[in-house]
């Protein structure tokens, strides 16, 4: 018999059976397809040196005119400035103190100290920085107590406790004098959705989830950032609360500021749900805020726009360009998305095209699409003129008309997800792999630790597992750049290693096919070698793929045999030449694929392997 030639179609096939996906890759972790042929993904190493408090949930890359590259970043906890690659914290300051209205008390040892200040506003995990304040004493010293801490605990609406860096004695009697002045930052929100607040707290379209957010329980939202940048300027908002403003001509020592604080602000947003600046006008806008005839009580259909070139003008009058609109369709903006053409808003049932047309209206506004969903804020994507999201059991593309994408791994993916997290999911573009990625969390996770993938170049769907809870495509290093749980921010298709510890490790990519037959599957076969057919692009040193052949004789069946053996490169140059075959003995009549690699420095392009196929009979 000849040599049988082994060419499956590119991409992933799950929501029919095995059997029937004959011809097609069945699953496999880290690897994509280039000109329909399957390899593992790039690797990744640390972008930044030290890691961030909390979870990142959005990045945002931007420039000055001088050249100098920062990086915003925006966790649960605080807000980020990495300009090289360190963090730096710029999280806004909600209130300070007049001096002597913060003053603590230490017990005997113990390094908790209790805090009073009356009507503080703070919430469990607040970050406050004191200073003016004298020693209590003994062991807590003015340098002990000033500095930033985070709160331990709330006793009630006066009183918080902290832990401080040393532990009080008997001498520690004071109240921190009268010079103490307490700065507040922000308050914090929740790294994982809690039920009862509102969208994105709760299981999708269940409960509380399409309703405005309760704003009168701060805190009560998992916390998620839409950023943008106004020209050399950082434009940030929590949703459901302010819009913060860092000026980078004021360099990273400097906060970022409420824009209700900015001097000569006219009737800005008090509270907004995502925030974005029009690329090709230069209107600041907020989308799901409060109206200027009603503020600080959100509409979560409300768009709102600045006076052109402006970040704090927003009240609209004859003589400027700043206005309003506000949504027909939905609930809620859920997400608002920005295109070369237009800003393409989508509420949770609805989808419009908005559009600067000038003076006297600014901005019109179409409805393209109803009875469409859509999943999180962060899991539409634009590229270009299209724009990409996931919706409840469904994958959306529009191109100037909302249509559906067709997924054969669809119910894969949306029967393993966790539905009670959905508020996680975020999307990414890899354009240099004309890829759109979803980062979401599994059903046994309440963290991101998944993906799913859809190169939109060639139509296919793959997935695997990552933890990724924030990505932007254009890094200042020239790759992706990524964030991750751990608190690091990541380059990625760096390198071919994990280098999420030092030394890197392997990245364990791997790919299986459906299983393959003789004609209609009444022939047993047995199969004596295999010819690889395998690249190994720029791995160092000598990489090894594994291929392994598992033979089942029914469909419905377990495993009956299994054969491996390495293809392993020998030489690089002048031509790549890597093992000649691999010699296995198997017998069965139905038989997969699996390829994988988990060395260290590796990378692999799989071309069309053959194997020696002889019949064996029908029994």
């Amino acid at each position: 018999m000849p040599l049988q030639k082994l060419q499956f179609k590119p991409g992933f096939i799950q929501d029919v059976t095995d059997y029937t996906s004959e011809g097609g890759w069945r699953t496999g972790d880290k690897v994509r397809f280039t000109m329909g042929f399957p390899e593992t993904i790039g690797g990744w190493a640390r972008f930044t040196t030290d890691t961030m408090l909390g979870t990142c949930r959005d990045l945002h890359v931007f420039s000055t005119l001088t050249g100098t590259n920062f990086v915003a970043a925006g966790t649960n906890l605080k807000l980020y400035i990495i300009e090289g690659s360190d963090p730096i914290d710029v999280t806004p300051i909600r209130n300070t103190t007049s001096a002597g209205d913060v003053t603590f008390g230490a017990t005997n040892g113990s390094a908790v100290i209790t805090v009073t200040d009356t009507a503080n506003g703070t919430i469990l995990n607040d970050f406050v920085t004191f200073s003016g304040a004298a020693s209590l004493g003994g062991a807590i010293t003015a340098a002990v107590l000033n500095q930033e801490y985070q709160v331990t605990s709330v006793v009630d609406n006066n009183s918080y406790t902290i832990t401080a860096t040393a532990t009080a004695n008997s001498s520690d009697t004071g109240n921190g004098g009268s010079s103490t002045v307490g700065a507040y930052q922000i308050n914090t929100g929740l790294n994982t959705v809690a039920g009862g607040s509102g969208w994105g707290a709760g299981p999708y379209s269940r409960g509380t989830w399409g309703s405005a957010a309760d704003t009168s329980v701060v805190g009560s939202q998992l916390r998620l950032w839409s950023m943008d940048n106004f020209g050399e300027d950082l434009l940030a908002n929590v949703r459901g609360g302010g819009i913060y403003y860092w000026d980078s001509s004021s360099g990273t020592g400097t906060r970022a500021v409420d824009i209700t604080t900015i001097g000569g602000a006219t009737s800005p947003p008090q509270i907004a749900n995502i925030v974005l600046v029009s690329e090709r006008d230069r209107h600041s806008l907020a989308f799901g805020c409060d109206p200027q005839g009603d503020p600080g009580n959100q509409d979560p259909l409300t768009i709102r726009f600045s006076n052109q070139g402006s970040v704090s003008d927003w009240a609209a009058t004859a003589t400027n360009t700043a206005g309003e609109l506000r949504i027909g369709t939905g609930t809620e903006i859920v997400a608002a998305v920005q295109t070369k053409q237009q800003i393409i808003v989508i509420t949770d049932r609805s989808v419009s095209a908005m559009q600067f047309i000038g003076t006297p209206f600014t901005f019109g506004i179409t409805e393209v699409s109803t009875n469409t969903s859509i999943i999180s804020q962060n899991s539409a994507i634009a590229f270009g003129d299209f724009v990409f999201w996931m919706g409840d059991r469904v994958f959306y593309q529009y191109d100037g008309n909302v249509k559906i994408i067709p997924c054969p791994i669809q119910e894969y993916i949306f029967d393993n997800i966790n539905i009670d997290q959905l508020a996680k999911v975020v999307s990414a573009n890899n354009s240099k792999f004309n890829e759109i990625w979803w980062f979401y969390p599994s059903a046994g996770s309440d963290n991101n630790d998944s993906y799913v993938v859809y190169n939109y170049s060639d139509g296919t769907w793959y997935f695997g597992t990552l933890d990724r809870t924030a990505w932007t495509e254009h890094g200042v290093s020239g790759y992706p750049l990524a964030a991750s749980p751990d608190g690091y921010v990541y380059a990625h298709e760096f390198g071919m290693s994990d280098g999420s510890t030092n030394p890197p490790s392997p990245i364990n990519g791997y790919i299986e096919s459906s299983s393959f037959d003789l004609g209609e599957g009444d022939r047993f076969m047995a199969i004596r070698r295999i010819i690889p057919d395998v690249g190994f692009r720029a791995s160092t040193g000598s990489p090894t793929a594994t291929f392994t052949l598992n033979a089942k004789d029914y469909p419905g069946g377990g495993v009956e045999q299994t054969e491996s053996g390495n293809a392993t490169r020998t030489s690089a140059s002048p031509v790549e030449k890597f093992t000649s075959q691999i010699d296995v003995r198997l017998r069965g009549r139905s038989v997969s694929l699996k390829v994988e690699s988990n060395e260290v420095g590796t990378q692999w392009r799989l071309g069309s392997p053959r194997v020696d196929i002889r019949p064996d009979g029908r029994r």
